[in-house]
């Protein structure tokens, strides 16, 4: 496999080189946050970020290619009893004990505006 360094041939290959990521969000799949309802957390965050045009990627899935949001899932972020854990990177903010009907306080507050949702932030940088 030949290693590419074309920057071009890059950004063909992998459009969101071009996007202006700001956040990176985090919602844990993990078993104890499974049993809690993260599927509807991120379900949340999914409808939200893409009715507001900030989620990143296809727009043939229904998001922007130049999005400021990725929304990822992930394993467990060390908090499996205080489920559903969400990270908000590069901020380093971690929450916990999030529901579907938290998420947009979250956006709104944290994502779009930056500020942290002190009542459910279980650390922050």
């Amino acid at each position: 496999m030949k290693f590419i360094t074309d920057q071009e041939q890059l950004e063909k290959l992998a459009p969101m080189l071009k996007a202006p990521i700001k956040r990176q969000v985090f919602v844990c799949n993990g078993k104890s946050c499974t049993a809690v309802g993260s599927a509807d957390v991120k379900a949340e965050f999914t409808r939200i970020l893409e009715e507001k045009g900030l989620r990143q990627g296809k727009e043939s899935k229904g998001r922007n290619p130049l999005g400021e949001v990725l929304l990822t899932d992930c394993g467990s972020i060390g908090f499996c009893s205080l489920g559903t854990a969400v990270m908000i990177h590069p901020d380093g903010t971690l929450y916990g004990q999030v529901t579907a009907a938290d998420v947009p306080e979250i956006v709104e507050k944290h994502i779009e505006n930056g500020e942290v949702v002190e009542r459910l932030a279980l650390m922050k940088l």
